[in-house]
Order: C-alpha cells, then sequence, then structure tokens
C-alpha cells in the first residue's frame, strides 16, 4: 500500500476559506470517482502560526494505482482549482 501526503500553501490573498472548503469537499469525493483511490482525508490547517492550509493523506495499493490517479479527469479539475490559488506544494509517498 502507498501513502500519498501533501501539503499545500496558497496565496493569502486568492485563498478564502469558502474556496479552501470547496477544495476540501471535492477531495473527499474522489473516492467515489475513482476506484484505484482506496482512502483520502482531507484537512483545513486550524493553527494560525503556520503558513501550510491544507493538507491530504491519499492511499493507493500501488504507485501504478498513483499515476491513474493523478492522470484521472477528476482529480485534474480538482487540480486545476488548487493550482490558481497554489504557492508552494509538498508532497511525499511511502509505503504503508
Amino acid at each position: 500500500m502507498i501513502r500519498h501526503l501533501v501539503i499545500f500553501e496558497f496565496d493569502k490573498t486568492k485563498a478564502k476559506q469558502e474556496i479552501i472548503q470547496e477544495i476540501k469537499n471535492e477531495l473527499e469525493t474522489l473516492p467515489t470517482i475513482i476506484p484505484e483511490l482506496k482512502k483520502i482525508e482531507v484537512g483545513i490547517n486550524i493553527n494560525p502560526a503556520e503558513k501550510q492550509d491544507l493538507s491530504l493523506t491519499a492511499d493507493l495499493d500501488t504507485l501504478d494505482d498513483l499515476a491513474l490517479y493523478n492522470q484521472h479527469p477528476a482529480h485534474l479539475a480538482v487540480g486545476a482549482k488548487i493550482r490558481s490559488i497554489l504557492t508552494q506544494r509538498t508532497c511525499v509517498d511511502y509505503h504503508i
């Protein structure tokens, strides 16, 4: 099993709470659309001392499944919304 962990930081002038909540909601629907995605957890940062805004943890069986997830149209659609306000992204993929 592969865990895909991503931390996002958004442009504070563009990233309003409503947009971040919309992104969270859209990401959380992906397991019902993308069969390779076994589980997803999305968290909005509540700590004002930290600059990161959103975390995503996703579980998939293999790296090939991760590649399919990354290219799925539903993932690409929410990714476009993320990129419109994104300033930084950090990702780690590891075995669990």
